[in-house]
């Protein structure tokens, strides 16, 4: 029998945050888009819902990705998978860079998006595998700091490059306007990633479902633990076994409208993470704070500032997960989105209407942006990161890629929805908006009272099979 070691943390924390990487350009290629919004929209001439569509194209391509990831892991491995995302993160960073229309800028943000979802797959299913069951949750938690920590650097370029040119739409190196560089900008951490992903040790619970047994024992002695690297890979067979002769070949199909009741639990985790507005914050706030009568450069500092708020509470999120839970972490994060949300639909309520635009008089304008912030706040420290370590646990082993990767494809087209409707409803009314993400936050405490199952503490195998609060209690 080989021999028993402590976990090798050093080796274990390079592998999560290295697989995070993916993370980072999630963050970086969703919110680079920000500081563009209003050249593309000059450029180009669009309309509201043309700007809405271009805004949210990448996320169509998301949504693609995401499932698409799933089975390409699976089939493939996690690493070939890292690699092939950083490819198309490459790709999409130079072509938006030098779009001659708006037509094929969409097409270069799809052919990014599908990194995007790929990412958004691989990276919490790569760390949960490798990660130990006592520190799994911070782990996991490093894919939400690197998606914030994308974020913050992509606002933050974005600023560097408008006010290096004097403007986001004035030519800068090259001739080509400074929106074009913002984009660009995403080819050199796209690069590292494909070249990080090539160093990383293979995921030991794919290698077992390879039926690579060796290799697993290989990667499972270099990443260290009390159990013995045997005992290991045979708690992972038996699981594997024991999912096999409840359901052939491993399939998402079940009892609740065509799908396992699991399944449903994950998607709606992520619908609910979607549909209380936030990345309306990161991908439209210039846009939205110019509105309320701030100038283009305090609007790009706000949205840093915001971006680094973000990050703030993300490292909070980290240190609470595995001593307070998920659960007691989702529950407060919901209250704080109602409340701060609520806030800023009664102050868009008080807005004087000057030239078809939205004016914060008074008090209303920084309570509007304490608000906003709060509401990041909220959501970073609660159902930013705990989703996406939810939903790297709570499914079984065997169907843990394709799960993941159907819910990660449905939190992209609630995304896409969310993101291609906001310019119309803004139009409309925010006080009619920012009141709807209310009403979702307000559900999504309901939701996580009922469905959503504690795994802290747990190894995923035991977290594979837990059954949700409400069966638990009817069981007693």
């Amino acid at each position: 029998m080989a021999e028993v070691r402590s976990v090798n943390r050093g080796k274990v924390i390079w592998l999560a945050s290295a697989g995070a990487v993916g993370g980072f350009l999630f963050g970086f290629d969703s919110s680079v888009i920000n500081g563009a919004v209003e050249p593309i929209q000059a450029q180009f001439g669009l309309t509201a819902t043309t700007t809405g569509i271009a805004v949210a194209s990448a996320l169509l391509g998301c949504a693609f990705g995401a499932w698409l990831g799933g089975r390409v892991a699976d089939r493939f491995g996690r690493i070939p998978s890292m690699v092939l995302a950083a490819t198309l993160f490459f790709v999409s960073a130079i072509g938006s860079g030098i779009a001659f229309s708006v037509w094929d800028l969409i097409a270069w943000r799809l052919i990014g998006g599908v990194g995007v979802g790929m990412a958004s797959v691989i990276a919490p299913a790569y760390i949960a595998e490798i990660s130990p069951a006592a520190i799994r949750g911070r782990l996991a938690s490093l894919q939400q700091l690197a998606i914030t920590t994308g974020i913050f650097a992509a606002l933050l370029s974005d600023a560097v490059f408008a006010a290096a040119a004097g403007g986001a739409d004035q030519p800068f190196w090259l001739g080509a306007e400074a929106w074009r560089w913002m984009f660009m900008a995403e080819a050199v951490p796209a690069a590292a990633y494909g070249i990080i992903a090539l160093t990383l040790l293979e995921s030991p619970r794919y290698l077992v479902l390879q039926n690579r047994e060796r290799d697993a024992i290989e990667v499972l002695l270099k990443i260290g633990g009390e159990t013995p690297p045997e005992e290991q890979v045979r708690a992972i067979q038996e699981d594997l076994e024991r999912d096999r002769k409840l359901e052939k070949f491993a399939t998402l199909k079940g009892s609740a409208f065509g799908l396992k009741p699991i399944v449903w639990v994950g998607i709606a985790l992520s619908v609910f993470q979607q549909f209380v507005g936030i990345n309306v914050i990161f991908y439209y706030s210039n846009t939205l704070w110019q509105s309320v009568g701030f100038d283009e450069s305090s609007s790009f500092a706000i949205s840093v500032f915001t971006s680094i708020v973000n990050i703030a509470v993300t490292i909070v999120a980290i240190s609470l997960i595995d001593k307070v839970g998920r659960r007691p972490l989702l529950l407060t994060g919901s209250i704080g989105m109602t409340v701060s949300l609520g806030t800023m639909a009664i102050c868009f309520s008080q807005a004087t209407i000057i030239d078809g635009a939205p004016v914060l008089e008074g008090a209303f304008g920084p309570i509007a942006l304490v608000a906003a912030n709060l509401f990041v706040i909220f959501f970073g420290v609660s159902w930013g990161p705990a989703v996406w370590v939810l939903l790297g646990e709570i499914f079984p082993n065997s169907i843990r890629g394709k799960a993941l990767g159907l819910a990660a494809a449905a939190q992209w087209i609630a995304n896409f929805l969310i993101t291609v409707s906001f310019p119309a409803l803004s139009d409309l009314s925010l006080v009619f908006t920012y009141g709807m993400y209310a009403v979702f936050a307000a559900l999504s405490f309901l939701f996580v009272l009922r469905f959503i199952p504690e795994t802290r503490g747990r190894s995923l195998e035991e977290s594979g099979h837990l059954q949700r609060p409400v069966a638990r209690s009817r069981a007693k």
